[in-house]
């Protein structure tokens, strides 16, 4: 671990509320903003490598023409004059977009995602952006462009992935919060593995819009924080239907603007548990390998559920169709985007992006239909289990941060892994039910690894699953716990 004192002002450790409020007060300008934030990076980012393209020129420009908007009496947006990278495989408009491969070096998109344009239009100032695993596969972010990104509280560990340089980021106090996206955990295993917050949200809370694929479901956008109250906040900013996005929620990101965000210290700490009914297996009924540390740490949470007036039981749905349903969207998704690459340029792609890929190319019309089948019991299953609980807890990793010089851990709770995917299916098997889930802070292993733990919502339910989050993230505090750099 690096033990050299790093640069470290009032500002690193703020919330991005905290942030925003200072800058839209003029007690500080977006361009002190900035070059904290600049500098922060340049302390500490290379030791843990986590952001991997500057933009600081164009940003130093945007936040002088922030200032300018204030100083003039402009209406300042949710985030004017926050600084924020964002992750690598999300398409920000004059900055390249390489998801971690040689052969897309020349890729530079002309617009943002939409997730980028609505934070954007809330005030963000771009600086540049953050590391990912090649393709985004896999939970264990490196790749031959720009190598490895490690954690900041063991730099000889992982950060999880494939948002794991946003994590390192966050962490590390670069930035109190930053975008992400969520397919087979890539919010809630890099929130879990560095102490922060991760949300994968709802299906069309965030949109898929044209020019994308407007159907994709499995992979979600999303963000990862600090704080749960900052994920609320940019939650609020990004939510919301959009043009050309058949699957849109309907609700506005106002949704999110609720006072126990705001202003939580008026409100009593954990009374967001209250009353909840809440199914609690840190294995899903064995369902999942753990590491017995992990394990430990996860079921030590029982304790402030049922302190804070929660009623908890150990009743959980039927999710054994959940990895059949994963298996088979991903390998579509993946033919989908990769089919092209792969048959061309296969030697110089990653084997588990060309299996992935390769398993999608292979699916046959009954594969298909029974991936159908799957997901409608699935779906009767979940929507049976919330008719009589509020949350489901589980773990969000089954392993602790592992040696970063791995591709994936082999084993997990004394079972040998097959392949990249199967140490991941604590998320995994989240994502197939389309439920929103949120990995918070829990604790940490006897080897002061950090340990998140698992919420889940019923579909649509991602208010009230921030609302529980944030109330065990006020009554632990191990979000106040902060790596040494």
């Amino acid at each position: 671990m690096s033990s050299h004192v790093a640069y470290e002002s009032e500002l690193t450790w703020l919330s991005t509320r905290e942030l925003a409020a200072r800058i839209a007060s003029g007690e500080i300008s977006a361009r002190e903003a900035l070059a904290d934030h600049l500098a922060r990076r340049d302390a500490v980012n290379p030791a843990l490598n986590a952001i991997v393209t500057r933009d600081d020129d164009r940003a130093a420009d945007r936040a002088e023409r922030a200032d300018a908007r204030r100083a003039a009496g402009e209406p300042l947006g949710a985030l004017h004059g926050v600084p924020m990278t964002h992750k690598e495989s999300t398409d920000v408009a004059g900055l390249p977009t390489t998801r971690g491969s040689a052969l897309l070096l020349d890729n530079v998109p002309t617009q943002d995602a939409l997730i980028i344009r609505r934070m954007r239009a809330a005030g963000v100032i771009t600086s540049g952006k953050s590391n990912v695993p090649e393709f985004t596969a896999g939970s264990h972010t490196f790749n031959e462009v720009f190598g490895t990104t490690v954690n900041p509280w063991d730099t000889t560990r992982s950060a999880g992935g494939s948002s794991g340089g946003a994590a390192a980021a966050i962490a590390a106090g670069i930035q109190a919060s930053g975008d992400g996206s969520d397919m087979g955990g890539s919010l809630r295993t890099p929130g879990s593995f560095t102490n922060i917050v991760g949300m994968r949200p709802t299906n069309g809370r965030i949109p898929h819009a044209l020019p994308a694929n407007p159907w994709e479901w499995l992979a979600q956008p999303g963000f990862m924080a600090r704080t749960v109250g900052d994920i609320a906040l940019l939650m609020s900013v990004a939510s919301g239907p959009a043009a050309g996005a058949p699957l849109s929620i309907p609700e506005s990101g106002s949704v999110f603007e609720r006072p126990e965000f705001t202003h939580p210290e008026r409100h009593v700490a954990g009374a967001g548990l209250a009353g909840l009914r809440i199914g609690f297996s840190s294995d899903l009924d064995g369902l999942l390998p753990v590491n017995p540390e992990v394990d430990a740490v996860v079921r030590s949470t029982v304790g402030v559920f049922a302190g804070a007036g929660a009623q908890v039981d150990d009743v959980i749905p039927d999710l054994r169709d959940a990895d059949e349903v994963f298996r088979v969207t991903r390998a579509y998704d993946f033919a989908a985007d990769y089919r092209t690459l792969v048959r061309e340029h296969r030697d110089e792609i990653k084997d588990a992006v060309v299996w992935n890929t390769e398993l999608g190319l292979a699916l046959t019309v009954d594969d298909l239909l029974s991936a159908d089948e799957a997901r409608c019991r699935l779906a009767s299953a979940v929507e049976s289990y919330f008719t009589t609980h509020d949350l489901l807890v589980l773990t969000s990793a089954q392993v602790a941060p592992f040696d970063a010089r791995l591709e994936f851990p082999r084993e997990a709770g004394g079972v040998r892994l097959k392949n990249y995917l199967e140490w991941m299916r604590a998320s995994t098997i989240i994502s197939a039910t389309g439920c929103p889930a949120v990995s918070v802070p829990a604790g940490f292993t006897p080897d002061g690894l950090p340990v998140g733990v698992q919420l889940v919502a019923a579909p649509g339910r991602d208010v009230d699953l921030l609302l529980a989050a944030q109330a065990f993230e006020e009554l632990t505090g191990h979000h106040r716990r902060r790596p040494v750099l």
